[in-house]
């Protein structure tokens, strides 16, 4: 057994120099997070010193875009490598990937964990796993808990320079030549000094020659009082300038004649000037404020943003304080006519998503640093051209001028070196407060983490996890359930409760997961389904479409969320006030066919609005299907749940716009009236017909008057030859939807009583045919008789078949009140998908298009999706994974349009679709400079029947 030397046991000093020894070795990281991150936590100059001043061997990844070169820091004494295994401490500054975690280390960087960040569990609990010290520069606080290391005055700089650049930008679309066209984004100058030199050109060009007269006075409205507004604001008085208060906001721009356009107004506004306690009306003080902020109220809409030009939001948000701007009075504001020139740009720079401005959806980046929300049409758009607020959300800002960032950075972390080479982290309050975690556990202050780590071996972190855990109620247990739970199960926080009348089926979809609870519930059992609703948070409907509006009657008595992926039926569209009374979302079609055609087709169309197009025509197809491999079957078609749907929705009633002309098709000839050759690609064919009424669509996708279109249709692909047969079966009288008494002992006996009614003779076969033709109003010799009388033998309708079903008996369920019933339950034997088998979906839309210049484009949105053996069929993903998306946005606050609304808005379809993408599945877009399918569609069908 090894043991100290007499001399070491006995002598602090030497003890404190084993633990010296221990912690010998630093490490600087190379950054990978971003190719845009060139910041260091030490500079060469401090390097150099910390070796000097302490002795301490230091190691740098060789990294060429560092903003300090590799030669650098080798003539500061430090060791190029690339193995930092044995070093003690590592240091960074963006998060670390699980892979390059080095167990039993001290890891300094900003880790973005302590506020729960859920993008960042996983890497805190390999933390935890591997025994890692993590420290984070953001919690290097004092005991005023004011952070003292930190980039935020350079967040500042290079925020407001980045702001200024996309200002010029903006008035330049809006038809405005301004010397803010001569500012760069911040990254594009060597230093800071340089940035600065071009800011401060600009206003000697504003003092000689003024700002654009018709613009009105320029505002510049600061929010924050710390480092991040400070120093944007020290951009900001390089330019020709005067503060303003903010009282006297509203007085300059509302009398532009008294202003001078050769300078620009400024307002640091402080929280007196827009808050107002609800009962009082007026501001008490920001100690009551800040203990109270659920009774103040924010007038920042009214008594500030209509006087901005600009604003720069530098200030702290969290979910306690009212929003500075909501989506609606972004609305307003932009709706006002006399705001013209208002609020032009926002330049976000806390970058806190949906946060005090509830509009910003996403941060941005510095390759594509600028987006525009126009709030009156509810869209986001990139044209500098088009309407709305111009925003500027990036969130890595003081990478854009890392040199000035790296030394003041360097410089304020340099005072807590000594202690923590020396080990005297615990001892130091700085680095002890800044500990998330070390030996395997979250330290004091983060314990509440142990509740979002996707492990948790603590049984009191767990019950605390289980009883905060949002409670998702999943209506239906059918086969596109098993995506949306095996989704929503993942998720740490969020518990799930599977309610079906087919317990087995539930039960195989927990896959033994104790988390999933099962009940059994009949949906007509008001009270039971009463008390499940009120238990949870929302409520998810699979089950059958008219089951819904029962459902959501309960919902709104309870205020509680719901989501179905089935078509906004009448009586679910007649609760629509009523949900918004009660304050709940009921989002719909947030499927597939509904669902995913609304999320592709609405982006389309609102970008081409955006760009100042305008859509002339859309066609759109959708169809679930066999996958190749598998078609062989009659009709070319497999049912996975009940085929009653698909063959009633063949029997429905069409309405479209096609060739500038109203068409309609009664549901007797829809069959008959298909379309022969729809072509997706020249490799992927169809056939079609008509999919119920597409004109309401012209207003759910903001494209009226109807009049200006070329076409507005909505369709069904089938394979090649399922229309004739499947009208063949029509003729024959297998669809008929009349109650009919009689009975039949075997599936012939039912063919027989089709074709011949009541009769004493056994049939032949060739009295069979005959008889068929003559139903089919066709010679015996047409090559359509052959081809129904082979279908109905495959389908054990007729005697002899080569394919018979393991009875030809008719089971006792099979006899139902209907033809269409008894045919459904035959087709669901005969057809359905077998092991090994699998299905191909396929999306498709089609637009016409006119540019803003006249000239005239095609643009397509194709999804193509085959069914996984291992996972998942293609219309079970496709329908349950929207699904399972739109209610984690909804159960974490991403969506609170209120009503009963379809997925067809920015802010809703945006996040699924990159979702989705991100999942693998691939929507292509294309842009063509054909006509598309305009003018090349037919709908005579194949010229077989009269």
């Amino acid at each position: 057994m090894n043991r100290l030397p007499a001399l070491c046991r006995s002598n602090p000093r030497y003890l404190n120099q084993t633990f010296i020894r221990r912690l010998n070795i630093i490490a600087l990281r190379r950054e990978d997070k971003s190719r845009w991150e060139r910041r260091v936590a030490l500079t060469p100059d401090d390097v150099s010193k910390l070796i000097k001043e302490t002795g301490v061997k230091i190691y740098v990844q060789p990294c060429n875009k560092r903003v300090f070169s590799n030669e650098r820091y080798e003539q500061a004494g430090a060791v190029i490598q690339e193995d930092i295994s044995t070093a003690d401490v590592i240091m960074g500054i963006k998060e670390v990937p699980t892979k390059n975690l080095i167990p039993n280390k001290t890891h300094i960087f900003f880790s973005h964990t302590h506020k729960g960040q859920r993008y960042n569990m996983n890497m805190l609990q390999d933390i935890l796993d591997k025994k890692i010290r993590l420290i984070d520069y953001e919690l290097m606080t004092n005991e005023e808990k004011k952070r003292l290391v930190l980039f935020g005055t350079h967040a500042g700089y290079a925020g407001m320079i980045d702001g200024l650049h996309g200002l010029g930008l903006r008035l330049l679309g809006l038809g405005y030549n301004t010397s803010f066209m001569h500012i760069a984004m911040s990254h594009s100058y060597k230093s800071l000094d340089s940035a600065i030199s071009s800011v401060k050109n600009v206003g000697e060009s504003i003092t000689a020659e003024g700002l654009p007269k018709d613009l009105g006075p320029m505002t510049f409205v600061f929010t924050g009082s710390g480092n991040v507004s400070n120093g944007a604001q020290e951009i900001f008085r390089h330019l020709p300038h005067e503060y303003i208060d903010a009282k006297d906001l509203k007085e300059c721009v509302s009398t532009p004649h008294n202003y001078n356009n050769k300078k620009i107004y400024g307002c640091q506004i402080k929280l007196q000037d827009y808050l107002v306690h609800k009962n009082l009306g007026r501001f008490i003080s920001k100690s009551d404020y800040y203990a109270n902020p659920d009774e103040y109220e924010c007038e920042f809409h009214t008594k500030i943003a209509p006087y901005t030009t600009m604003l720069i939001h530098g200030s702290y948000w969290n979910t306690q304080y009212p929003r500075l701007l909501t989506n609606e009075h972004l609305r307003a504001i932009q709706a006002d006519p006399s705001n013209k020139n208002r609020l032009l740009a926002i330049a976000d720079i806390s970058c806190d998503i949906n946060g005090a401005l509830e509009f910003l959806s996403h941060s941005t980046t510095i390759d594509d640093p600028f987006y525009y929300v126009d709030a009156v049409n509810n869209q986001e758009h990139k044209n500098d051209e088009g309407k709305g607020t111009q925003i500027m959300a990036v969130d890595i800002l003081p990478t854009e001028i890392p040199l000035e960032s790296s030394k003041h950075f360097s410089k304020s972390l340099y005072p807590f070196m000594n202690d923590l080479i020396n080990g005297n982290i615990d001892q130091n309050s700085v680095l002890s407060r800044a500990t998330i975690a070390k030996d395997g556990k979250l330290t004091d202050p983060h314990t509440d983490l142990y509740n979002l780590l996707p492990k948790n071996d603590s049984l009191i972190s767990t019950l605390e996890s289980r009883k905060s855990k949002k409670k998702i109620l999943l209506l239906g247990s059918g086969f596109v359930a098993k995506p949306l739970v095996d989704y929503l199960s993942k998720q740490e926080d969020l518990s799930l409760i599977i309610a079906s009348n087919m317990q087995a089926e539930a039960l195989a979809l927990t896959h033994g997961n104790q988390d999933i609870e099962t009940v059994d519930l009949d949906v007509n059992n008001k009270e039971k389904l009463s008390n499940l609703v009120q238990g949870a948070d929302i409520v998810v409907s699979l089950i059958p479409a008219p089951f819904h509006p029962i459902v959501a009657e309960t919902c709104i008595t309870h205020k509680k969320n719901m989501v179905t992926a089935s078509y906004i039926s009448p009586e679910m569209k007649a609760l629509d006030e009523r949900a918004k009374q009660a304050g709940i979302t009921i989002l719909n079609e947030i499927g597939v066919d509904p669902g995913i055609d609304h999320l592709s087709a609405m982006k389309i169309i609102d970008e081409v609005k955006a760009e100042g197009g305008e859509v002339t025509s859309f066609i759109s197809w959708c169809g679930g299907l066999p996958a190749p491999e598998d078609s062989g079957v009659p009709l070319g078609y497999k049912f996975s749940w009940s085929p009653r749907g698909t063959l009633t929705a063949a029997l429905n009633d069409a309405r479209f716009w096609m060739n500038g002309k109203h068409h309609e098709i009664p549901g007797e000839k829809l069959l008959k009236s298909h379309f022969p050759t729809v072509t997706i690609y020249p490799g992927l064919v169809f056939e079609g017909f008509a999919n119920r009424d597409s004109l309401s669509y012209i207003n759910t996708y903001g494209l009226a008057p109807l009049e200006t279109k070329s076409a507005m249709f909505r369709g069904t692909l089938r394979y090649k030859g399922f229309s004739d047969l499947m009208y063949s079966f029509y003729k024959l009288g297998f669809l008929d939807t009349n109650a009919e008494k009689s009975k039949y002992l075997t599936w012939s006996d039912f063919l027989d009583h089709k074709l011949f009614g009541s009769h004493d003779n056994e049939p032949t076969e060739a009295s069979r045919v005959s008889a068929i033709a003559d139903k089919l109003n066709l010679s015996k010799n047409h090559q359509m008789v052959e081809k129904v009388v082979d279908a109905l033998k495959w389908l054990s309708l007729m005697p002899d078949s080569n394919t018979p079903l393991a009875s030809s008996l008719i089971p006792s369920t099979a006899n139902t009140s209907t033809s269409l019933d008894t045919f459904c339950s035959l087709l669901q034997q005969k057809l359905r998908y077998n092991q090994g088998e699998r299905d191909l979906l396929v999306l498709h839309h089609d637009f016409g298009i006119k540019l803003k210049n006249g000239e005239e484009r095609t643009k397509t949105s194709t999804l193509v999706s085959l069914g996984s053996l291992d996972t998942y069929t293609a219309m079970a993903q496709l329908v349950g994974l929207p699904a399972a998306i739109a209610t984690e946005m909804i159960v974490r606050g991403k969506i609170k349009d209120t009503g009963i609304l379809a997925p067809t808005l920015p802010h809703i379809y945006n996040p699924i679709l990159q979702s989705l993408d991100n999942k693998g599945i691939k929507i292509v877009e294309n842009t063509i400079n054909n006509r598309g399918m305009k003018g090349n569609l037919s709908w005579n069908g194949s010229g077989i029947w009269e």
